[in-house]
């Protein structure tokens, strides 16, 4: 029995001690955990953006896009108006913000816990983000002192505002800051700039559909303004005034009211000149010079003639009886032999669609890739003459055809290339090496990853219009690689350069040799090729591609002066009807690049230098090649 009670109080003593242990532990956890927690707030802060003695001053830039022209191609944020007390706006424009962006506005510290829950319940009812959590509070921390840039860091800093910023401001003060500050589309800051742009009135005199309107701009001003989308402004507009009936800011009877006074004309808006390569060039300002804290002068390279130039034929090419069947999206893009972009347009209707589909857009190039195959090929010693036997391939069971579903026999790579044909190219690659093309394409900026099979010749890897077009850069810049560029300079409004581009590119990345031999082999895309409809009576090397089920049409091509490739599609991937690279693309583009060149004289690409006695054969070769196909 003693030996019994032994044993038991061994085994308490353990039992005890184990917990003691564990009890240090978690507690040492939780010393460090709070302390490493405190350091790391203490870095944030340390870290945080200085804040302006005068936070009621605190404004967006003014940026000013110019184009190589001198011409100025739009104003950002340019519409600023003095400051407009709370108590001289309408109620109904208070109760429409706060029904729509934070109903707890003046029951929390700043950082709200219930609506952040409420969010959280709706976005997991609705399986996806359709309500957020931040108050008034941290957008305004977030607007005023912080980057763009999402992240965990930035988060814990604008709730850390957020607390600093509602201990400093009463709520009024906070909510006037807010409404005086915040971007509400088409270049205006502040809601008297706002409604003085789409109603040509003062905030004050706003009425109750007014001020729906306004405050519906807050979710995404520039998709959801007068100006870009009427049916957009007002769809968003009935719903903030549905949010205030539940808020209790109305009754029903006064939402309906409210909806007969709705305004039927807005101010008239001037366009912006490429909306696609505006919204691109500001995306890299901040990237180039930080964010901006003054007015700012931002130089491009965007040539606006040729900009008006390309939408107008862009437009007129996308019109008619067989186009309007298919209603495809487009995307157009020209670079000079340095890679500056001349003219970018990433869709149909920018106030319809923002996506920019000549840099955002990934998709399947077709024959429009084979010129970095058969490059490939003579990279590993063929010629344009080498002869490859188009005749049917099976590879483990992929078995790919040609276009018209016919073989030719022994084919000459020009021919090959001229003529679009598939198992040539597939033939080349497995000569070449799947692993040798997939390296070459991404020397010319396509990143590839690895396929199944040799596919990756025909154009099955997804890229984008913007990179397919630096690629054909590098063969009319004598084979050395470019990096697109949309900014040559960047002044304050004191005429200080803030940055300047420097550089040439990327270097030599083939030898011009193979630059030139590709170029003439394009050449003949357009004399006998598939390629024909881009034909406009002056040298001009390209490339037709149709992706599968005619999901994609493209033509990328140049001259001595430009580059440039347009692509044809549905943004869900569906097929089009028979609408192929060779076809409306060509004729598209050939028609943009032709009134393009209208004022631009007549000039060959360049043969290779004669008084070199090495490139004398290759000379006459060329020579031979031009008549082979002039006859």
């Amino acid at each position: 029995m003693a030996e019994k009670l032994k044993k038991n109080k061994i085994k308490k003593t353990k039992q005890r001690s184990k917990l003691s242990t564990t009890i240090q532990i978690l507690a040492a956890t939780a010393v460090w955990s709070i302390t490493l927690g405190t350091f790391f707030l203490f870095w944030l802060y340390l870290d945080l953006p200085k804040i302006p003695k005068n936070i009621a001053s605190v404004r967006q830039p003014n940026i000013s896009i110019i184009s190589v022209h001198g011409n100025e191609l739009a104003n950002i944020g340019s519409l600023y108006n003095p400051v407009i007390k709370l108590k001289k706006l309408p109620k109904s424009l208070k109760n429409a913000v706060l029904a729509t962006e934070d109903r707890r506005f003046y029951h929390h510290f700043g950082i709200d816990f219930i609506g952040v829950a409420r969010a959280l319940h709706t976005n997991l009812s609705a399986g996806r983000i359709v309500q957020g959590g931040s108050t008034i509070t941290q957008q305004l921390a977030k607007n005023l002192f912080l980057e763009p840039k999402r992240s965990y860091k930035r988060k814990i800093q604008e709730l850390m505002l957020a607390l600093w910023i509602e201990h400093t401001f009463s709520k009024d003060q906070i909510l006037s800051l807010y409404l005086n500050r915040v971007y509400l589309g088409a270049g205006t800051y502040g809601v008297e700039a706002a409604s003085q742009k789409y109603f040509d009135k003062s905030a004050s005199a706003l009425n109750t559909w007014q001020s729906a309107l306004l405050a519906g701009l807050l979710k995404a001003p520039s998709r959801y303004n007068p100006l870009a989308s009427k049916k957009l402004a007002e769809k968003r507009a009935r719903q903030v005034l549905t949010n205030m009936v539940t808020a209790g800011y109305l009754t029903e009877f006064q939402s309906k009211k409210a909806l007969k006074k709705r305004t039927i004309k807005y101010t008239e808006a001037t366009n912006n000149v490429a909306p696609y390569f505006i919204d691109w060039v500001l995306n890299q300002v901040q990237y180039f010079i930080g964010k901006p804290n003054r007015d700012l002068l931002v130089i491009t390279t965007l040539d606006d003639k040729l900009q008006l130039l390309a939408e107008h034929h862009l437009k007129n090419g996308l019109t008619g009886p067989k186009v309007s069947k298919n209603s495809p999206q487009a995307a157009f893009i020209a670079m000079d032999k340095t890679g500056a972009i001349r003219s970018m347009i990433g869709g149909r209707d920018y106030s319809y669609s923002q996506f920019n589909r000549s840099t955002q857009a990934y998709r399947q190039p077709g024959s429009a890739f084979k010129p970095i195959v058969f490059l490939s090929g003579l990279e590993a010693g063929m010629t344009p003459l080498t002869v490859i036997n188009d005749k049917p391939v099976n590879e483990f069971g992929w078995k790919p055809e040609n276009f018209d579903k016919k073989y030719r026999g022994p084919t000459t790579l020009i021919d090959a290339l001229a003529h679009s044909i598939n198992t040539v190219a597939v033939r080349v690659c497995k000569k070449v090496g799947l692993d040798k093309v997939i390296q070459k394409a991404s020397v010319l900026g396509i990143q590839i990853p690895p396929p199944g099979n040799s596919s990756v010749a025909l154009g099955t890897a997804e890229v984008s219009p913007l990179a397919l077009t630096t690629a054909y850069a590098a063969f009319a810049n004598d084979g050395k690689g470019v990096w697109p560029h949309g900014i040559l300079e960047i002044k304050d409004s004191d005429g200080v350069t803030l940055y300047r581009r420097y550089g040439t590119g990327v270097g030599q990345i083939m030898s011009s040799d193979h630059a030139l031999t590709i170029t003439k082999m394009l050449e003949s895309v357009i004399i006998k090729g598939t390629g024909k409809k881009a034909n406009i009576g002056r040298p001009v090397a390209g490339k037709t591609g149709t992706s599968q089920n005619f999901r994609d049409a493209w033509f990328v091509g140049y001259t001595p002066n430009l580059i440039a490739s347009i692509w044809l599609g549905n943004d869900d991937n569906s097929p089009m009807k028979s609408i192929t690279g060779g076809g409306l693309a060509a004729m598209i583009w050939g028609k943009i690049m032709n009134a393009a060149h209208q004022d631009i004289k007549i000039s060959r690409f360049e043969i290779l230098n004669q008084t070199n006695t090495q490139n004398l054969v290759k000379v006459d070769f060329f020579k031979k090649l031009i008549n082979k196909f002039s006859n």
